[in-house]
């Protein structure tokens, strides 16, 4: 059984070292900060000021409506065409317009038909300004036979700041909090205290516990610290319950701080410490946690990988609580799967950490 007054020492003396080490008081304060901003602003997927290339030969009233709606989206620029001059595909080559929309002379009246043409060099590109220009334009699928209204629930505007910002938290809690406890062990490798821990009374499961108590609290920090900068930034709603926010980070910040102690038993150096949590941690969240890719898109042998990922399932908690206003009901199953990474982890880094110099 654990002794709680070794653990508390540990973790007392731990805290020292991060108080005193202001590398790591940067790296817990400013880097995910940094991270957040240059992330949220660089992954943007909206689209603004799309040239728009117009041929309007009705000229009434419906067709300036018309006109009128495409300039105030936001989504798109009007750029100025002679009527001799308007052919898409020049257009289009010489990069003048992406998309271009040709209204006929009888708009207004019944089953006008619109002529929309998108330049599909970037397929991604394309499908949203496709998305954008059917949306104004009521989505083209109202006739006399069918009159469809869709509705867009929990992010109407299609912001896709809400999809990326509650990924960005998922992503630098995990690669902050790894980072964080990979060095620990090997900083004391490195920097020859290992001997003062080896004389103690105490045991592996005590050292690695009393080392990871004081970043569950600086990790718990960073979750509240990454929140409130992309809901004051990014304008992201937060729909959920902020207590059980709480709960469930502080079972992913646990599980990412195993994670790095895992990593500490193996790496004998705080660089390749750093590296390897690096490594484990930011690439399989981008691409394999259902950050950036669908995971039912995935092949079947890479949709098995994903289940050991621990990004994946506060992805989905996170997204619940914020954007869906989810409870611990709807969520539980995610938080199981963390809690059986956590203590798979934490067993394996206590088998493999032994009391002896390396």
């Amino acid at each position: 059984m654990p002794n709680l007054n070794r653990i508390r020492a540990i973790a007392g003396k731990e805290v020292y070292h991060i108080l005193r080490d202001s590398r790591t008081l940067a790296i817990v304060i400013l880097m995910p900060i940094l991270q957040l901003i240059i992330f949220g602003y660089a992954m943007n997927m909206e689209l603004q000021n799309v040239p728009l290339a117009i041929s309007d030969l009705a000229h009434n009233h419906a067709s300036r409506r018309i006109i009128q709606a495409f300039e105030q989206s936001g989504y798109f620029r009007i750029i100025p065409v002679a009527v001799e001059d308007f052919v898409p595909e020049e257009l289009f080559r010489q990069r003048k317009a992406q998309a271009t929309l040709s209204i006929p002379r009888d708009c207004g009246e019944e089953r006008t038909q619109m002529l929309l043409k998108v330049d599909a060099s970037d397929p991604n590109t394309a499908q949203l300004i496709q998305n954008y220009a059917l949306g104004i334009l009521g989505g083209g699928a109202k006739s006399g036979l069918l009159d469809l209204r869709p509705f867009i629930l929990y992010n109407p505007d299609l912001k896709s700041s809400f999809f990326f910002v509650p990924g960005l938290i998922a992503m630098i809690l995990v690669m902050i909090c790894a980072l964080l406890t990979s060095i620990s062990i090997s900083r004391e490798k490195e920097m020859g205290t290992m001997e003062q821990i080896l004389v103690s009374p105490v045991s592996a499961l005590e050292i690695l516990l009393g080392k990871v108590i004081p970043y569950i609290l600086l990790g718990l920090l960073d979750a509240f610290l990454i929140l409130g900068v992309g809901m004051l930034l990014f304008k992201v709603p937060f729909a959920g319950s902020f207590v059980v926010f709480l709960g469930f980070s502080f079972l992913y910040v646990l599980c990412a701080l195993c994670l790095g102690l895992l990593v500490s038993t193996i790496a004998k150096t705080q660089q390749a410490a750093m590296m390897m949590a690096l490594g484990i941690t930011l690439l399989p969240t981008l691409l394999l946690s259902g950050y950036l890719f669908p995971i039912p898109s995935m092949p079947a042998v890479l949709q098995k990988i994903t289940l050991i990922i621990p990004a994946r399932y506060y992805l989905v908690i996170i997204r619940g609580i914020m954007l869906k206003g989810n409870s611990v009901a709807e969520l539980y199953q995610a938080g199981l799967s963390l809690i059986v990474m956590t203590i798979v982890m934490l067993i394996v880094a206590v088998k493999r950490f032994k009391l002896r110099l390396i």
